[in-house]
């Protein structure tokens, strides 16, 4: 006798629909968040739709969990495509990054190379625009940047220094500007990221499929905040180095190693943080009695070649340094110095200053090594997933849209209590300046207890997987 179905279609619409609903609640508030221009002036009460946004994507993911299996992935999917067009609801209003890719894009189409001026050259004066470059009342504004000419302004931050990002990104940002319309402005790059945020969503769900587990996790990734409000209204290229780091470890777990390293190479050459994701792809390497440096290299070696030969048409036709302001990056931020600015907060509650970058290289350092011996080489992205989870925990960055690829590596491993991280750099990069008299309190705060929460995942899980082997 066959077992009537529990998924009928009224039974199934029943369950499907709150799921819906909350989606769709998740999609308006995301449109007042983006049209909510409060980050210069108002960061509390753009904090608050931050709060809101966050609180509506736990929701529609944990009801997610009561939608039949096979309506799953039609969900996750058409929520992605709803979630990510939020983001084109407004122009970027928390960060100026796109305008730095608009530039090097248009300067690229010009024949030159992107790293061998700084947008403030009088050579590149031809190449100037009212939008990127206004004049007058225009240049009004906390968001505007003046680099030495009269009367005249620009949206591009940093103006005097040369561009940071790698040939991958370079490439892109041309790509975007040959395909956009005259005067398209801020739309291409936002459209581009929305694209990539989909396809991303996509490749989760084949690698999910493909390993008989559970599609709905990709929605960790489709339905999160982050991904609207940094991946496509602000449209950082962060989200092309998550597409092509998602797919090398997806490649790489089903053992095509080489096409894996290829892909994470694509990765690095587009924004350098998925190179974190490299110990995870060799997740295991030295855990036998001798290392397995033939399969280490088998990743290392095509990511390394495609790392070089991307940056080689750049050096040929450059002038400059094809690293750009890399160096001068680094030291801005604070990386090498911890008494600096809120770098390395945690480690400075219970460390001098002077030992939190040393302290910050040995532990991840000890992570790595973890991963190395003791990784799941099937599932990289777990590996990936707690070294860059510590590193952010250690290093506690103060931009959100890092967080972008953990969010991805969150989908591919399930271990949600790693998104704390993702909203610790929101709080970081919003909320802290709410409250200015207490900036570093704020950050290292929200990152204390992004840790808490991470911990406090793991000896969840610690105990309940005791238990199943108690059980058994």
């Amino acid at each position: 006798m066959i077992a009537p179905r529990t998924d009928t279609a009224p039974g199934a619409l029943r369950r499907t629909a709150p799921t819906a609903l909350l989606l769709a609640a998740l999609a308006a508030v995301l449109v007042l968040t983006v049209v909510e221009d409060g980050y210069y002036f108002h960061p509390g009460t753009l904090s608050w739709w931050y709060l809101a946004c966050w609180l509506f994507f736990a929701a529609a993911v944990w009801s997610l969990r009561r939608v039949p299996a096979r309506h799953r992935t039609r969900l996750v999917l058409a929520g992605g495509v709803l979630v990510a067009v939020t983001g084109l609801a407004a122009p970027p209003t928390t960060s100026t990054d796109m305008f730095r890719y608009a530039w090097d894009g248009r300067v690229q189409a010009a024949g030159i190379s992107p790293y061998d001026h700084t947008p403030a050259d009088p050579e590149l004066a031809g190449l100037r625009d009212d939008w990127l470059f206004p004049r007058g009342a225009a240049c009004e504004g906390p968001d505007r940047a003046r680099f030495g000419e009269p009367d005249r302004c620009t949206r591009l931050n940093r103006p005097k220094v040369h561009t940071i990002y790698p040939p991958v990104a370079e490439a892109y940002f041309l790509g975007v500007h040959g395909l956009s319309p005259a005067a398209a402005r801020h739309k291409p790059l936002q459209i581009g990221g929305a694209a990539l945020a989909v396809a991303t969503t996509g490749v989760l769900v084949l690698v999910l499929r493909r390993r008989g587990e559970d599609v709905g996790r990709a929605a960790y990734w489709a339905w999160c905040p982050a991904v609207p409000i940094e991946g496509v209204n602000n449209a950082h290229v962060d989200v092309l180095a998550v597409l092509f780091a998602v797919a090398g470890l997806g490649a790489v777990a089903v053992r095509r190693r080489a096409v894996g390293g290829v892909l994470i190479g694509a990765g690095i050459a587009a924004k350098m943080l998925p190179a974190v994701v490299l110990p995870g792809a060799l997740a295991g390497v030295l855990a036998g009695r001798r290392p397995d440096w033939r399969r280490a290299a088998a990743v290392l070696v095509p990511a390394a070649g495609f790392v070089a030969l991307s940056y080689l048409p750049y050096v040929l036709v450059s002038h400059a340094s094809v690293f750009g302001y890399l160096g001068g990056y680094a030291e801005e931020e604070g990386y090498d110095d911890a008494s600096a600015r809120s770098r390395y907060g945690l480690l400075r509650l219970v460390l001098p200053d002077s030992w939190a970058l040393p302290a910050a290289l040995v532990l991840v350092g000890l992570v790595v090594l973890y991963v190395l011996r003791r990784g799941d080489p099937e599932r990289p992205w777990s590996g990936a997933l707690l070294v860059l989870g510590w590193a952010f925990c250690l290093m506690t960055p103060g931009y959100s849209w890092y967080a972008l690829l953990l969010v991805a590596l969150v989908a591919l491993d399930g271990r949600w209590e790693w998104l704390a991280i993702a909203a610790a750099g929101a709080v970081c990069y919003v909320t802290a300046w709410a409250m200015p008299h207490s900036f570093d309190v704020v950050r290292t705060s929200a990152y204390a207890v992004a840790a808490a929460v991470a911990l406090a995942g793991w000896g969840v899980r610690r105990r309940a997987l005791s238990v199943a082997r108690v059980s058994v």
